[in-house]
């Protein structure tokens, strides 16, 4: 039986347990409360099978969306979700989340009689093999842009502070991206200062040797069998000599011969989904739920809230 349970109800013990089987490190307790403070949930069989419910309210109407900095969510089980108990979670939503926009996660499958379901993409680098392996798996543009950053005197940096790493974002990428405002940013470093409290996150910079100035940055989450690139800030400068390509292939380096997967967590940006490909990964699918419910009135409401 699915229970459906307010945030003040969840045993987070219990929770936690089960999320720890799945490796995915966005559904476990603390960082939800993080990204996404009042969570509730859905429960079956004293935790033998999970799924968070991530819901907001604009007009008076309940709805599920999906936070910020959790790629994937949906439903997780101490064994091998099912399409079946998957759908069943999803049909268990209780009918006040009158329309839906979520993730679910790659390990969720679905029938295709199931409606509102889309796919998106995903990257994945097995790096349980000799480094020497990894990169002789590199694409040959990959290769060539490895070679001009080891040509660039570039050195990795190890004193980042997650504030370094949006500054970098703010000031070049995130110049044209109007979404984001100062609660998300200040939630993005949060989350990373917790998470590498509990050494479940690192931080990595590039800059040239003998100039101090920080060419790229990144953040990256980790648990016991994976390391995902949660975030990163690339200026000009760091392009043009390549260093993001440096910085992962450094990562990747000093991971190597480990039982860990490596998630570039995306991309459906064909651009940096040739990126990531380019260092050998795999590309994996994962899926993507929505439904309305709601009358025209509050479609239309709808509409020109998003617009916003």
């Amino acid at each position: 039986m699915i229970n459906y349970l307010e945030h003040k109800a969840i045993d987070k013990t219990k929770w936690d347990a089960t999320i720890a089987r799945c490796g995915n490190i966005y559904a476990r307790s603390w960082y939800l409360d993080i990204v996404h403070p009042g969570w509730e949930a859905l429960v079956e069989d004293d935790y033998q099978a999970v799924m968070p419910l991530t819901g907001g309210k604009k007009f008076g109407i309940h709805y599920l969306f999906q936070p910020y900095f959790a790629q994937q969510l949906g439903v997780f089980s101490m064994t091998f979700p099912t399409s079946e108990k998957t759908k069943a979670f999803l049909d268990a939503i209780p009918r006040k989340y009158r329309f839906a926009e979520f993730r679910l996660n790659e390990s969720d499958t679905i029938s295709e009689d199931v409606k509102g379901i889309e796919y998106h993409r995903n990257v994945l680098l097995d790096l349980n093999v000799e480094y020497e392996t990894i990169r002789a798996h590199y694409h040959q543009n990959t290769k060539r842009n490895l070679a001009k950053a080891e040509s660039s005197n570039l050195q990795l940096v190890d004193t980042v502070i997650p504030y370094h790493v949006v500054a970098l974002f703010r000031d070049n990428r995130g110049a044209s991206l109007d979404k984001w405002g100062d609660s998300e940013y200040a939630r993005l470093i949060k989350l990373t200062n917790i998470a590498v409290d509990r050494d479940e996150a690192f931080i990595l910079g590039v800059n040239e040797i003998g100039v101090g100035q920080l060419l790229c940055a990144a953040i990256f989450m980790k648990t016991d069998d994976r390391i995902t690139f949660l975030f990163s800030g690339l200026t000009e400068a760091g392009k043009q000599r390549q260093a993001m390509t440096y910085l992962l292939d450094q990562v990747i380096q000093k991971h190597a011969k480990q039982p860990v997967t490596f998630d570039f967590e995306g991309s459906d940006d064909d651009h940096l989904a040739r990126f990531y490909l380019g260092f050998g990964g795999t590309e994996t699918r994962y899926p993507s739920f929505n439904y309305n419910r709601l009358s025209p009135i509050a479609k239309a409401l709808l509409k020109v809230w998003k617009k916003r």
